[in-house]
């Protein structure tokens, strides 16, 4: 790992990887729309529609309540009238609804265009100036949807936290922080979907807050609307209506129960991502204890509810792992800083155990056919087996958002804790060999690969996890540190040939002369020929970079 200069002469890994880089630029493009991208009524064939609509429904809506369902449904369905003519605002809101639907509609993410499109076309929409027109239950439900489809289709996903607090200061300004029993009388269901829709608000703020790493900037003290009420969206079309007993099943029953964590976790975001927080580890222990008594009476919460005589109305278990995912997120977040001096000093044992536990759960919960819940290891060569159908599974691999960060980080965190326990074996008899942990490694490599499969053009992440393999496997095998770097060097100059014959295809290179030379022109115009002047400074800089962040890693 010292020998940067040798590996620099020695391989062509920086001159693939910017290729691919440049190759990734021409993908995008081909993907982005014009700018500004006028709204139109057109959409895909309804079959294809309502396919869309039913995932939207069983990832996001299952646990972030945004639409009122019976009214949204009413609405969708006049839009396949002979004579329709709907207003493009309601357009708009389909649109979004749509675009996240694709994301896990197949394991290909075949309609990542028309995402992207329906996601521009938003935007367009979202900049007119009709400020005051726009002051309604609808807008706000459009501006939560265009937040949550910019992060997971990837339309400026990195300032995701920064439009959160424009979402956040909006919604002040429309009041809805304060309780409607403070507002002049309503009815039943805008008082409700104004509760409902400060609660989703709020916790798109703290999920922005947590990837990002932004304060969240908001405390308890900053509002007083309470819990959405236990209601099915039906009943709020009745007024009068009385909300059902809490241990009843509803539609909101998911979104409630988390409602209730959003002290610890609020408190959780601020200890971690404000400027002032005192981070000590007798504070990270006490966060720790409120975090999971939170998530204890979560569980039972879920796992307790109860259906109407001949209903089966229950969590779905989509829903369920989708919400374990989240908490698992904040525990690893509150521990993994500690990781590393858990090395050097045993008092952070607890959270090295805890950091572990909680990236081994955030692990299979977004893969479900890991070899850990599996009673038989996949093959390696079946990278199509990954995604197998599952919704969860096709967010965090199609995407760049919540999901996919999540479970990154949580395969490299497995990875240094592997590596930490085989730097540490002593003793005559070797230690027990964690399986488990070496399975996730193989499937984070497989994983990786298949995002770029599937449309991701960042392949920094395959080639850090194939040398992580590599440097793991030799480990493994005893050899010394200086046979190592040859292991890093094979490893990484074969994860980015391949990932860069994949971008060739996707780029369009090869499928037609003069797409080919449209493509090879475009990678001249960044300057990724070898004699641009700054070439081996540029090698040089980057591959020190790669260098120390493997090590940060390991």
């Amino acid at each position: 790992m010292n020998e940067i200069h040798n590996l620099e002469t020695k391989s062509n890994v920086y001159p693939l990887l910017l290729k691919c880089k440049s190759l990734g630029r021409i993908i995008k493009a081909n993907r982005t729309p014009a700018w500004p991208t006028i709204p139109t009524r057109e959409l895909p064939e309804k079959e294809v529609c309502d396919k869309l609509i039913d995932c939207y429904l069983e990832t996001t809506e299952s646990v972030y309540r945004i639409l009122h369902l019976p009214t949204f449904k009413r609405d969708y369905e006049e839009l396949w009238e002979p004579g329709a003519y709907p207003d493009m605002a309601f357009i708009v809101l389909v649109k979004l609804v749509l675009a996240m639907g694709a994301m896990s509609y197949d394991d290909e993410f075949s309609l990542r265009p028309l995402a992207i499109r329906w996601v521009y076309e938003a935007q367009t929409w979202a900049a007119e100036p009709e400020f005051k027109a726009r002051l309604g239950i609808q807008f706000i439900q459009t501006q939560i949807l265009l937040l949550l489809a910019r992060e997971h289709v990837g339309v400026s996903g990195d300032s995701v936290w920064v439009t959160a607090g424009e979402l956040v200061r909006r919604a002040m300004h429309m009041g809805l922080h304060r309780d409607p029993h403070h507002l002049p009388k309503r009815s039943l269901f805008a008082t409700e979907m104004h509760r409902r829709l400060w609660n989703t608000i709020i916790e798109m703020l703290l999920r922005s807050s947590l990837t990002s790493g932004g304060p969240p900037l908001i405390s308890l003290d900053d509002f007083d609307t309470e819990p959405p009420g236990n209601f099915d969206d039906e009943q709020l079309m009745t007024e009068g209506a009385v909300q059902k007993p809490d241990n009843e099943y509803t539609s909101m029953s998911i979104a409630i129960a988390l409602r209730r964590t959003i002290s610890a976790r609020l408190t959780v975001l601020r200890f971690l991502n404000d400027l002032n927080s005192c981070g000590t580890y007798e504070r990270t222990l006490e966060l720790d204890a409120e975090l999971r008594s939170a998530y204890k009476t979560l569980c039972q919460t879920l796992t307790r509810f109860k259906s109407p005589p001949g209903q089966a109305s229950v969590p779905s278990a989509l829903a369920l792992r989708i919400v374990d995912f989240v908490m698992q997120r904040y525990i690893s977040a509150l521990h993994t800083p500690y990781l590393i001096p858990a090395l050097r000093q045993t008092k952070y044992a607890v959270s090295r155990k805890l950091a572990i536990e909680a990236a081994l759960k955030t692990w299979s919960a977004v893969y479900p056919s890991s070899a850990i819940m599996a009673p038989h290891h996949r093959r390696e060569d079946d990278a199509s087996a990954f995604l197998n159908g599952d919704a969860l599974s096709r967010l965090a691999c199609c995407g760049p958002g919540f999901f996919r960060i999540a479970s990154l980080q949580a395969s490299l965190l497995i990875s240094a804790e592997l590596d930490n326990q085989l730097r540490e074996e002593q003793g005559l008899v070797p230690l027990p060999f964690r399986a488990d942990l070496m399975s996730v490694i193989h499937e984070a490599k497989e994983w990786c690969l298949r995002s770029i499969e599937v449309g991701e053009t960042n392949v920094k992440g395959y080639l850090v996890s194939s040398v992580i393999l590599a440097h793991l496997e030799g480990l493994m095998r005893g050899l010394d540190p200086h046979e190592l770097p040859p292991l890093f060097l094979k490893a990484a100059e074969e994860s980015v040939e391949k990932s860069l014959e994949i971008l060739e295809e996707k780029a369009g290179l090869g499928h037609g002369q003069g797409r080919a030379v449209d493509a090879r022109e475009e990678m001249d115009m960044v300057g990724i020929r070898p004699q641009s002047p700054d070439w081996d400074f540029l090698v040089s800089f980057k591959y020190g970079l790669y260098l120390v962040g493997v090590m940060i890693v390991m």
